[in-house]
């Protein structure tokens, strides 16, 4: 068996968290297409439109959302066509028997050929603020809608609640994102990553995301690994020496049998000189008391725990004293009530346009939102035509990223969203941070 050579030098890294970008095309909902292929037959394909993406109410229990997932749109406007197979697979279904010629020629051609305006990632927004606005052709602005809200929607879920829990837990707190057994899929499980690296979280689990992001990917031991090793080789001792000689800065996991008398253990082995503990990690029972007991045992090891871990539960152990280091955070960050992000068309060849169905009505027009501050916290935003000029001390969310779809400037890197996530958090009121029962921002709507 050959020996296998690490090359340091070797880089995974990569912009692209997707599916194949040769698939992009197709993946959308049906009625894009059906609807592009009316507005040829209409001769209203080439107008000029925009859509804006935004949520009506904010998720119950949240004050506020971090805006995440443009560099996902960048990357999938850029890359956004189709192929000869392609076309011919959505001829041979059928539907699409009485659509005009011009239709196919349209999706042979496609190259998007409009403007993208956002907010930075990192960005908190309230109800009815546009993350985004697409302003381009009609059927080319209306085609994008289910890719965009699909990434939109997912990693602002996940970076709001990673913001949530960097914000009770502090600065010195080690935040990890375990979350990929339980993201809602394996594309899901690399933006949820990106997503809670982005808004604060130290590091993933995740190798692959890790690797593409340019990060080192981080976590500890199985429960696995423990009962395999003491089953075979009688002792739970073993398991923990098997690993730490391999991994000797890595924590060590220590209730799968009896958390108390595992870390009497490592504290003899440690007085021994036998091993230095750098870190344990507890999954069960009662955290917060056993976290105590454990440090009196190894107080210069870092405890981690995990186990359904939320903001609400950091904030419960931080009340009661437990000496947590860390938190490897997976389920409850990774799932959950969703963002119900929608885009919605607001102008159509210079009309503005909204919906006024009951409940779900839009804001017709292209917006703008102008935010102030005082004494460096957020005083209000107000939501204005794209037209309308400052008042005093605002400052514009949205801005111009691509232009006749060309990138007019390099996207920001994780390490910059993660510092504008937390700024964009410290700015807000306290009331909005509050876990329990959260206020939110006053939005002026001013569209006169």
């Amino acid at each position: 068996m050959s020996a296998i050579t690490v090359n340091p030098a070797v880089s995974l890294k990569s912009d692209t968290l997707n599916i194949a970008t040769d698939e992009y095309g197709l993946l959308t909902d049906l009625y894009q297409l059906t609807m592009g292929s009316c507005y040829v037959r209409e001769g209203c394909d080439r107008k000029r439109a925009s859509f804006e993406l935004f949520v009506r109410r904010l998720p119950k229990g949240f004050g506020y959302l971090i805006a995440m997932g443009i560099a996902q749109a960048v990357e999938y406007l850029q890359n956004l066509h189709f192929t000869a197979e392609q076309i011919a697979a959505l001829q041979a279904t059928g539907i699409f028997a009485n659509v005009d010629r011009r239709f196919w020629e349209l999706l042979a051609n496609f190259r998007f050929e409009g403007d993208l305006w956002a907010v930075p990632e990192g960005t908190a927004l309230f109800a009815n603020e546009p993350f985004l606005r697409i302003e381009a052709p009609l059927w080319q602005a209306q085609l994008v809608e289910t890719y965009l809200l699909n990434a939109i929607n997912y990693q602002t879920l996940i970076a709001t609640k990673a913001a949530r829990m960097r914000d009770v837990a502090g600065d010195r707190i080690t935040l990890l994102e375990f979350g990929t057994r339980r993201a809602f899929s394996p594309q899901a499980s690399l933006w949820a990553a990106r997503a809670s690296l982005a808004a604060g979280m130290d590091a993933t689990s995740n190798v692959l995301a890790a690797l593409k992001l340019g990060r080192q990917p981080s976590g500890t031991m199985a429960h696995a690994l423990v009962m395999a090793l003491n089953a075979t080789e009688g002792s739970e001792d073993r398991a923990f020496s098997a690993f730490h000689q391999v991994f000797p800065h890595s924590p060590l996991l220590i209730d799968t049998f009896d958390t108390i008398a595992a870390a009497r253990n490592l504290a003899e082995k440690v007085k021994s000189g036998e091993m230095q503990v750098k870190g344990v990690r507890i999954d069960s029972g009662d955290i917060a008391a056993v976290s105590k007991e454990v440090k009196a045992l190894l107080p210069d090891a870092a405890i981690f725990a995990s186990g359904d871990i939320d903001e609400a539960e950091i904030l419960r152990f931080k009340s009661l004293g437990a000496p947590i280091d860390g938190y490897g955070i997976g389920t409850k960050l990774v799932t959950g009530a969703p963002v119900n992000g929608v885009y919605k068309l607001v102008e159509i060849d210079n009309i503005p346009v909204s919906k006024k169905s009951s409940g779900k009505q839009s804001i017709a027009g292209r917006k703008q939102i102008w935010r102030s501050f005082e004494n460096g916290i957020i005083k209000g935003d107000r939501l204005t035509h794209i037209s309308e000029i400052p008042q005093l001390n605002e400052q514009p969310l949205l801005e111009c990223i691509m232009h006749n779809g060309e990138l007019l400037k390099s996207l920001d890197d994780l390490d910059a969203i993660a510092q504008r996530t937390r700024n964009s958090v410290q700015s807000l009121p306290q009331e909005v941070r509050n876990i329990a029962n959260p206020e939110t921002v006053s939005v002026k709507v001013d569209m006169a």
